[in-house]
């Protein structure tokens, strides 16, 4: 079993040149070691998604076109997540204000075609099922 998701969660993107600090709001109202618990639908870039550094992901237009500039030579430019969906998978018995809760190892995917995934749940002592 794996640790429930929450603020303060380490996450990275397969394209991102550093890793980022993931925010919950607490608008669920449910608070997991004193953070508030992060479900499935929390994907909202610059809210719940920080930037991941630089994006060096060619299918990014901004990526493409400075590349482009660059005579072929890979440019990375920042980085503006864009998730399409739901975090895969979540808890199949824990739910969040209806909404399956988010535990440590889910993944989900950029529009840019990277694999936003997390590495750190943000708790040590909660485990979701």
């Amino acid at each position: 079993m794996p640790p429930q998701v929450t603020a303060t969660a380490s996450v990275v993107c397969s394209f991102g040149m550093a890793p980022a600090t993931m925010d919950v709001l607490p608008v669920r109202r449910a608070l997991v070691e004193g953070k508030p618990a992060a479900t499935i639908e929390d994907t909202v870039p610059m809210v719940n998604l920080p930037p991941f550094g630089m994006c060096t992901s060619l299918s990014n237009p901004t990526v493409a076109s400075a590349t482009a500039a660059a005579l072929g030579a890979l440019t990375p430019m920042p980085c503006v997540p864009v998730p399409v969906g739901p975090w895969s998978p979540g808890s199949p018995t824990t739910l969040i204000g209806g909404v399956p809760a988010l535990a440590q190892g889910a993944m989900c995917n950029c529009a840019w075609g990277g694999v936003i995934s997390v590495t750190f749940a943000g708790s040590v002592r909660t485990v979701v099922n």
